[in-house]
């Protein structure tokens, strides 16, 4: 297989949301067209937010976020977030996600990251053991997530 990574393209929209159906198959409902053009022209102009995606054929298999944040502990080094990893079902297994996750890694560590973290709401054993192949621990802390409250 010869798969690209790289950045999302400008015109990628469409494909990355087909994507993204098998991240959260239950995900709410998305906003209207122009609501979403905005949302993904500010992702894209903003340089601390890094869409990476997996390309064969023409086709997005596989995405992660990297996202940078400037710091002023550590040196005064950023850390990076990785979140919304997702590979195509029909790709899975193929190493198509540790090129992508690697490639996000070596982004960090050029931008001079101290860190990088990721959450995984994933409770399988396979995806726990993919994160840490790819250079992730785990205990080294303890993550937490708070959301809005639904009323």
């Amino acid at each position: 297989m010869d798969i690209s990574i790289r950045s999302v393209k400008q015109d990628e929209l469409s494909a990355l949301l087909d994507l993204y159906k098998h991240l959260n198959p239950t995900d709410a409902p998305l906003p209207d067209a122009s609501t979403l053009e905005k949302i993904w022209n500010e992702i894209l102009s903003d340089r601390k937010i890094n869409c990476f995606v997996a390309n064969w054929e023409g086709n997005l298999i596989a995405s992660c976020i990297l996202v940078i944040v400037p710091n002023l502990t550590r040196g005064a080094r950023p850390y990076g977030l990785i979140e919304n990893v997702i590979t195509h079902p029909d790709y899975r297994r193929q190493g198509v996600g540790k090129r992508l996750i690697h490639h996000a890694l070596q982004s960090a560590w050029s931008h001079n990251c101290y860190k990088i973290m990721l959450l995984t709401g994933s409770k399988t054993k396979e995806v726990h053991q993919f994160y840490e192949k790819a250079g992730f621990k785990k205990d080294i802390k303890t993550g937490f997530v708070a959301t809005p409250i639904s009323h």
